[in-house]
């Protein structure tokens, strides 16, 4: 084929498709838009999140957080700005608070598009080259971890999304200096080499300039000739990593410096490229670094200063901010030794389990692109950087040839070819180190240190990169991708989700009907020991109880049947891309029921009506809210009322450290105090848990009137 006919396409190569977008954004409107109303905010870190800050709002103080006036040092301050500036432009609501997280999705999304285009338009089918892309995007779209995991407020999310983000600029920054290292004088091409030449030349009158001729990697494409091309600096790129791992460091501490900076010393160290680390601009990026993450850092250590902290708790003799934050919730954490330790611990292989269960039901295409990237290390597919300097010709045709071929067996498998798969910095290549590395360094990680069930969302995209590179490959064409997907659809997704939706349509069709008003606490049964973990209350459910989910439970038994059979049967016939997108839109109706179901479930996880029935009695200045244990019971009374609570035995946990501090406001009662409150003549409104033994210990001080229950909790008053 001549290179003009070769050339014609390729100034679509690595743009970004509308229609893709189109989908994508439409997915996330639906899924993310439409549950910021409802239900209300959960007890425990939703809620705690939330209030810091409308707390902040209210102090105008955005360097020291504080909850129910009590200063918090658990967390770094991105995720209070976020949504303090939102209720700061919408007004103090929960909807409000919730808008920065949403967008943080939609951000991620894109990134994830972007950097599967870079890393798998070389093996999309022919027109599409997004495809690899729009895959990967609408997996962390649709999968159940990203959309869980945004039902409240925690920052997980916002590590994928820097994540992705680094990892891009990374390559992106290689890809300059190897380009600026081609273009050198001893790289240029001979003059003898007009054949390539005049291959250069064709490409140059045919493809305008873009970042996909700018950027691509191992492309030596006329843009970047010596003769008049433009010669992309890597600094730019290497200034936003740095201003993307301050934002890191911002939202969940020095996490944010581990993870990209092992990747890079990873990365560079398996390409025998370490003698490049001085050429990332380290002392710009660094001072870019300090300007956005340091001053927060020195104005909360500055403002919270060391103080003598009581002995015999385990504290050293002084401590502040800095020891507390620093050393107790990442040192000390990570080696399992955080005081106090109110955290569960999840198993490793439990760990590992559910890191894969958090991109159902794409994690049905994972085990084939998984095995594609591993084959590609294996078989030493990353040589030295460069095609030898005696190779230019081949330099060029490669380059060429990685544009507009798809990925074949032919060009996958072959060892001895000279194909844009083998070349130095072919996508193919770049991806398998790129994504194996990137999921590794995050689950390992997690599986040295302490870990929760949800710490796996930073591997998150690299986990749906690989998926999607699987279905990317079967949509071009290529054989074993078709059958491997095939095969994992039909022994894999196709019996899961048949099981699933029989389950479902079972409890849909026979749980028992409740009588209107049915508080949803006494259809459950309590297992506490699972409450460490964030979906520990599912162990709750009961046959009685799932006769309030018949909507939810009879709408995902029909998307499951489609999720399984529908999509296997499209793929079968060859339509891999209306199966792949009916899979996508029926996990949109299935994360729809789901969060149908939290709605439903909610008088369990949050207490936004007892909060509203405080309101509805009109509370005055002088009453007094007590919450019957630790804040993080009865959180969110804090915030819909807007009114500072009292906690009966609550000193421990969240507040425990900020209470040595001396501004620290006297909400912390004891028994003895509650029975002398509730004999004052102050109304009094106690949220509790145990009414039954609270009216039985109160009744002979004052009356006893309960004012509201829900989700077993109860709001009792002496008024």
């Amino acid at each position: 084929m001549p290179v003009q006919a070769k050339t014609q396409s390729a100034p679509t190569n690595r743009r970004w498709s509308p229609r893709s977008i189109a989908i994508l954004v439409l997915a996330w409107i639906v899924l993310q838009i439409g549950g910021l109303f409802t239900p209300g905010l959960l007890d425990d870190v939703d809620s705690i999140y939330i209030e810091i800050a409308r707390e902040m709002l209210r102090r105008h103080d955005f360097v020291t957080p504080y909850i129910n006036g009590v200063r918090f040092f658990d967390k770094p301050p991105l995720m209070y700005w976020m949504a303090a500036g939102s209720m700061r432009i919408f007004g103090p609501y929960d909807w409000a608070a919730r808008i920065p997280l949403a967008l943080a999705v939609l951000a991620l999304l894109f990134a994830v598009y972007a950097l599967g285009i870079r890393l798998f338009s070389n093996i999309s089918p022919a027109g599409s080259p997004d495809r690899g892309g729009f895959y990967a995007a609408l997996a962390i779209a649709t999968s159940i971890g990203p959309y869980l995991y945004t039902r409240f407020y925690i920052p997980d999310i916002l590590l994928a999304l820097w994540m992705t983000l680094a990892v891009h600029l990374l390559l992106i920054a290689l890809d300059r200096l190897h380009v600026k290292d081609s273009d050198s004088p001893q790289n240029r091409v001979p003059h003898s080499s007009q054949s390539h030449r005049s291959e250069w030349d064709i490409r140059a009158k045919h493809e305008p300039l873009s970042s996909s001729n700018t950027e691509s990697p191992g492309t030596p494409s006329f843009a970047h000739s010596a003769k008049g091309g433009i010669n992309k600096s890597a600094l730019l790129p290497c200034l936003a990593f740095a201003a993307v791992m301050a934002l890191n460091v911002l939202t969940k501490g020095l996490i944010g410096l581990v993870f990209p900076i092992g990747f890079v010393l990873l990365y560079l160290a398996l390409t025998k490229q370490l003698r490049l680390l001085p050429r990332l601009h380290l002392i710009s990026g660094t001072a870019v670094f300090l300007a956005i993450a340091a001053p927060w850092h020195i104005l909360a250590a500055l403002r919270t200063p060391a103080i003598p902290l009581p002995a015999g708790l385990g504290l050293p003799a002084t401590g502040g901010w800095a020891w507390f934050y620093l050393y107790n919730e990442h040192i000390a954490r990570f080696l399992g030794r955080r005081i106090p330790h109110d955290y569960g611990q999840v198993p490793i292989p439990l760990f590992w389990l559910l890191s894969a269960l958090w991109i159902m039901p794409w994690v049905a295409f994972l085990p084939g692109g998984l095995a594609n990237q591993i084959r590609t290390l294996r078989n030493k597919l990353i040589p030295t950087n460069r095609v030898p300097h005696s190779s230019q010709s081949h330099r060029h045709k490669w380059a060429i040839r990685a544009r507009h071929e798809p990925l074949s067996s032919s060009n996958l498998e072959s060892p001895g070819a000279p194909s844009f798969a083998h070349s130095a910095k072919g996508g193919i290549n770049e991806s398998a180190l790129s994504l194996l590395l990137w999921a590794l360094l995050v689950l390992g990680f997690f599986t040295l240190s302490s870990r929760q069930e949800y710490y796996a969302l930073p591997a998150l995209p690299a986990l749906a990169l690989m998926a999607a590179s699987l279905l990317t490959q079967a949509d071009a064409g290529e054989a074993k991708a078709q059958r491997s997907s095939l095969a994992w659809s039909l022994w894999f997704l196709v019996p899961l989700t048949t099981f699933i939706a029989f389950v479902c349509g079972y409890f849909a069709l026979t749980a028992p009907h409740s009588p209107p008003g049915t508080d949803i606490a006494s259809l459950l049964a309590a297992n506490p020991e699972f409450y460490n973990l964030s979906l520990g209350h599912l162990f709750d459910l009961t046959g009685d109880a799932m006769g309030l989910f018949r909507g939810p439970l009879a709408a995902a038994a029909v998307s499951m049947l489609a999720i399984g059979l529908g999509s296997y049967f499209l793929r079968r016939s060859g339509r891999t891309y209306v199966a792949n997108l009916t899979l996508a839109a029926a996990m949109t109706v299935t994360l729809l029921a789901a969060h149908q179901g939290l709605a439903r479930f909610y008088p369990i996880l949050g207490s936004k009506s007892l909060a509203l029935a405080i309101n509805q009695a009109g509370i005055q200045p002088t009453d007094l809210i007590l919450l019957d244990g630790e804040l993080t019971s009865g959180s969110t009374l804090v915030f819909y009322t807007g009114q500072r609570v009292h906690l009966i035995n609550g000193n421990v946990n969240g507040l425990w450290y900020g209470s040595f501090w001396p501004d620290a406001p006297k909400i912390f009662e004891t028994e003895e105090g509650l029975r002398q409150l509730w004999a004052s003549p102050r109304r009094i409104f106690l949220f509790t848990y145990n009414p039954t033994a609270r009216t039985r210990d109160l009744a002979p001080l004052a009356p006893v009137h309960t004012l509201a229950t829900a989700g077993g909790k109860t709001i009792l008053t002496n008024r």
